[in-house]
Formats: C-alpha cells, structure tokens, sequence
C-alpha cells in the first residue's frame, strides 16, 4: 500500500517538475517577473520625482524667504533702522545657507531622476525586445513540438504487416493465374484430341469413299446399296438433319463395304 502511494507521489511529483520546466512556463514566469520589476522602478522613480518635486518647491519658497529679507534689509537701512537692516541680512544668510544645501539636494534629485528615467527607458527597450524573442521562442518551441510529434508517427509507422499482406495477395493471384492456365491447357488438349479424332474420322471416311468407288469400278459392289443410301433421306428432313443422314449413310455404307470386302 505504501509503495503504490509513494510510486503515485513519485509519478506526481514528476509530472509536476515537467510542468515547471515547460519552456511556454519558464517564458510566461520570465515576462511576468519583468513585469513586475518594471512596475517597482516605475514606483521608484515616481518617488524620486515627487522628491524632486518636492525640493523644487522648498528652493522657491525658500528663495522667496530669502528675497523677502533681502527687501526688508533695504527697506529698514533706507529707513535708517540700521541694527534692523542688520538684523535682518543675519537672518536672510540663516535661510541662504538652507537655499544652498536645498539647491545641492535638488541638483541631486534632478541628476537621480534623469538616471532613472534613463534606466526605465533602457527597460523598457530590454521588455520590448525580450517579448520579441519570447514570441519567437514560443514559435520555435511549438516548431520543434510539431518536428517532434511528426517524427515520433513517421516512427510508429510500419509496413511489416502490408507487405505480407501483399505478397500473400500477389502469391494467391499468380496460384490462380497458374491455375486458370492449367485448365486452358488442358482444355485446349482436350479440343484438339476431339480435333485429332474428327480428322481420323474424315481420313477414315475418305477411305471408305475411295474403297466403295474402286468397288463400282470394279463391279463389287452392291448396286442396291446406293440406292438405299440414297432413298435413306426423308423430303421432310431439314438441310442440316440431310447432310447428317448423309454422313451416317457415307460412314454406314464405308463400314458395310468393308465387311463386303473382308
């Protein structure tokens, strides 16, 4: 029981990690990691600009302070408050000294924020360029899936078993040609025995005719017998029924001269 559950896990865990080294996955993790760091440095330079923002407000409202002691000054000498006039610059250098470290933090604002827009740009640039070749990673994959599955049915492919099928259909086909010319031959043998004997026939008809006209010749022959020949024909009987009739009669009155003669 343990080990069909820890073979089972094994087999999960197995299916799991194949997962995550899917090429489609790793990309899709790869993006969505860009992704999110884009939207941190786009959060980090949106605090360095309203930093900057900020320092560029300080400075004028601060340059204003300044600007405004400044007039004071002027304003308490021209009234002859000497010790205010006095006073007063002291008090503008005070605010001129935080001007200056102001002016320091927001040149160095300025500097930070053009750096990380730079950087954002180049991002944004390197996200472009990385989903290019992630599309054609994707393509390539799904190439190389495709390459593979084709591959992998060319070799389940087999013609073992249509082959035999073939020969075994060629071999029946050429037993029954050799078959069907058996027969033809022995058919034709067959038509020229029956050809042989008709000849035989004839040779032996001719024979009777030519012994049975020596005959007459000779005057051995019966002269009754041709006029049974020829009186053997009924006037009814068709064309083809008379030559029949006629060849028994030849092949009839042949047979009886020979036994006349013997």
């Amino acid at each position: 029981m343990f080990g069909r559950i820890w073979r089972y896990l094994k087999v999960l865990l197995g299916f799991k990690l194949d997962q995550l080294e899917d090429p489609e996955i790793l990309l899709q993790q790869a993006q969505q990691e860009m992704r999110e760091n884009q939207a941190k440095n786009r959060e980090r330079a949106v605090q360095a600009i309203t930093q900057k923002n900020q320092l560029q407000g300080e400075l004028e409202k601060t340059q204003k302070i300044v600007d405004n002691y400044q007039a004071k000054a002027e304003l308490a000498l021209k009234n002859g408050d000497r010790d205010l006039a006095r006073q007063l610059l002291v008090e503008k250098g005070q605010y001129e000294t935080t001007l200056a470290t102001i002016k320091q933090s927001l040149q160095s604002a300025i500097e930070t924020t053009e750096a990380i827009k730079t950087a954002i740009r180049r991002e944004e640039e390197r996200i472009r360029a990385k989903t290019a070749q992630a599309m054609a990673m994707r393509t390539q994959w799904k190439q190389s899936q495709i390459e593979i599955s084709l591959n992998k049915a060319l070799e389940g492919m087999t013609t073992d078993g249509t082959d035999h099928a073939f020969e075994r259909a060629a071999a029946k086909i050429s037993n029954a040609r050799s078959e069907s010319q058996a027969r033809t031959e022995l058919a034709r043998e067959s038509l020229s025995g029956k050809l042989a004997g008709l000849e035989d026939v004839e040779a032996n008809t001719a024979a009777d005719a030519e012994l049975a006209q020596m005959e007459q010749r000779l005057g051995l022959a019966p002269k009754t017998q041709t006029t049974a020949t020829t009186s053997a024909t009924p006037a009814s009987a068709s064309d083809v029924d008379r030559q029949l009739q006629e060849l028994e009669a030849r092949v009839g009155g042949g047979g009886n001269s020979g036994a006349s003669g013997s």
